[in-house]
């Protein structure tokens, strides 16, 4: 199986709000999103949003899965922050290193970089893999406010 990590495309779209169902409505994610918000994120990876890009990791023309970043400031940290919001592997593509794959194409993009993101305690898979890649568990309690 060889993978390749491309931009997200309007050819996508179906494919990905498909995943995206998958991945809301699953143990990894705490919220189960919307259709609504599924169409915005794809729209704003695909279009001209500078905060935010779409990802598509493929072997040919079958999708393996896909992820999205989004890019901020981080006066924590005094450098450019990328949080990967989503990173979804189809079942049958999941432990083939594809997930590292991306992580070592994101800190080759984006050098100089902090990177974070977040996961459930309960996705033990994924949190293993996480810091055999090299992220640290926070302490912090993260807060929200929606407008």
């Amino acid at each position: 199986m060889s993978t390749t990590i491309r931009h997200m495309a309007e050819k996508d779209k179906d494919s990905v709000q498909e995943m995206m169902r998958d991945f809301y409505h699953s143990p990894a994610v705490l919220s189960n999103g919307s259709e609504e918000i599924y169409r915005s994120d794809i729209e704003n990876c695909i279009g001209e949003n500078p905060y935010i890009e779409g990802y598509i990791f493929a072997d040919g023309e079958e999708i393996q899965g896909y992820a999205m970043i989004a890019k901020s400031f981080s006066t924590e940290f005094g450098r450019l922050c990328v949080w990967i919001e989503d990173i979804y592997l189809k079942q049958e593509c999941r432990g083939l290193g594809i997930g590292r794959e991306f992580f070592t194409y994101i800190e080759t993009k984006y050098p100089d970089t902090v990177l974070r993101l977040e996961a459930e305690k309960e996705n033990e898979s994924a949190v293993r893999m996480y810091e055999k890649c090299g992220y640290e568990i926070l302490p912090y309690l993260e807060m929200k406010k929606i407008l």
